[in-house]
């Protein structure tokens, strides 16, 4: 028998080979402990590609004169901390999902040779195509829930940010807390010991008893205690800025902190206004709406799934050396089952998306009360101690006087000038507080410009 190549044939083994060159290699990228180690260890703050970085998002290098501020670092984290980087990645695959949900089913290409032992020639040379058409619109519910998970997975990369500039603000604000508390400790230190060395003198001249003496090497030695305590939170709020920022403590040496900004206090509250913008834009709040809409999505196309998707299935035969044309058409029937489980599970996996949003939610309104509730709380307090403060700077301004007049001894003056340093630390500590709940208050709303910003956009 002669055999005729059939134009069905040239067509098809023309889509194969197309379809066989355009698949893509695999690259390998090796992982190892040991790589990644070298690699983290040569994280600057001079590098290169951050500076261009930096100088990308606005911001002039800080590297001239190595005074880095907040807002740098916080930049400096998004670009290194490891947090982000599984973000990122997390968002990239479901990108990819979003590609795959668009793609349509491949045909199916069969070989189907037959032998015919009555009649010569035996061989009968057959193929057959399978075409899938998917009905009940699959393929765009597919793309819908793909499409939610991916904005899940952008708002799940925002959430993480805010989490990033939080710590790095929290590691700043416990470098700048403690460097204020080593400044003052080491007065107040100084200031017990000139006290001490006068008391001691008063005693050896039988003027003042031993115990007043003790007392007071019992405060010296509580206050040289506290700054051994304040160094070493020095030490570990630079080791927690490290970690927060993604890099390694190497990294951080000789580096300038510009931290004015934990000096100062902005006193307005948020109004029930800008806690509704927070509760409405925060971005895990987005992220559990788009999770809930993509459970929508999956129910629908669960739903969708009862109907059955359609083949078509053209085929060639060379029989006895005749062309021979089909065209088959099928589906499958719905006898079995209805796709009743991926339903059941796809409205379950629906109620727990919803049970989840208004957990957090609910969450979010407690938290967001309790931080501005702690807020006001830490300015009274701050508010308070600058009053007290104010109050002992001016007795003490007057004892300065009084010991120029000879009214008072320069030991009663240096107790005056332990009282001021004290009542400094405690406004430093109220400082602090006040510091710590406005940066909770910030994590809260998550408005790009801070409190301001939030407090700006309810009033437009």
């Amino acid at each position: 028998m002669s055999f005729r190549f059939s134009p069905f044939l040239a067509l098809l083994a023309s889509l194969l080979w197309g379809g066989l060159t355009g698949c893509v290699d695999f690259t390998a990228r090796p992982l190892s402990a040991e790589t990644g180690l070298k690699d983290f260890s040569q994280r600057k703050l001079n590098s290169p590609k951050l500076l261009e970085f930096l100088q990308l998002q606005g911001v002039k290098s800080p590297a001239a004169d190595g005074v880095w501020d907040f807002p740098t670092l916080a930049l400096v984290a998004y670009y290194y901390h490891p947090d982000l980087d599984l973000a990122r990645a997390q968002f990239a695959a479901a990108q990819g999902v979003g590609v795959s949900s668009g793609e349509r089913p491949n045909p199916t290409l069969a070989l189907a040779p037959g032998y015919n032992s009555t009649v010569g020639p035996p061989w009968i040379y057959g193929v057959t195509l399978d075409l899938t058409w998917e009905t009940a619109g699959k393929r765009s519910y597919r793309q819908a829930q793909a499409a939610h998970l991916t904005e899940a997975a952008q708002l799940n990369l925002a959430a993480t940010a805010w989490q990033v500039r939080g710590r790095v603000r929290k590691a700043l604000l416990a470098l700048h807390a403690s460097g204020e508390s080593i400044t003052l400790l080491k007065k107040l230190s100084t200031t017990q010991g000139e006290a001490f060395r006068l008391l001691e003198l008063q005693h050896k001249a039988g003027a003042i008893s031993a115990y007043e003496v003790t007392q007071a090497r019992a405060s010296l030695n509580q206050s040289r205690f506290a700054l051994q305590d304040a160094e070493n939170l020095n030490v570990t709020a630079r080791m927690q800025l490290a970690e927060a920022i993604g890099v390694t403590p190497a990294a951080l040496i000789g580096v300038k902190f510009n931290l004015t900004e934990f000096k100062k206090i902005p006193t307005a509250v948020p109004t029930v206004a800008a806690q509704r913008q927070a509760l409405l834009h925060r971005a895990d709040i987005l992220g559990g709406l788009a999770e809930y809409a993509a459970a929508q999505s999956a129910l629908q196309l669960a739903i969708a799934k009862q109907y059955p998707d359609v083949h078509f299935s053209p085929g060639w035969q060379m029989d006895q050396t005749d062309n021979k044309w089909s065209l088959g058409l099928g589906f499958d029937l719905p006898l079995f089952n209805r796709n009743q489980g991926g339903i059941a599970e796809a409205e379950a996996n629906r109620s727990v998306a919803a049970a989840k949003f208004n957990a957090l939610q609910a969450r979010v309104i407690s938290d967001v009360a309790q931080a501005i509730a702690n807020y006001r709380g830490a300015l009274r307090k701050t508010a308070a101690a600058q009053a007290l403060n104010h109050d002992i700077a001016t007795q003490f301004s007057t004892a300065e006087t009084m010991l120029a007049a000879g009214e008072i001894s320069r030991v009663e003056l240096a107790l005056r000038q332990q009282e001021l340093t004290t009542v400094a630390l405690a406004q430093a500590e109220a400082l602090n507080q006040a510091q710590q709940a406005l940066g909770a208050l910030d994590e809260m709303l998550q408005a790009p410009g801070g409190i301001e910003a939030a407090l700006a956009a309810t009033n437009r």
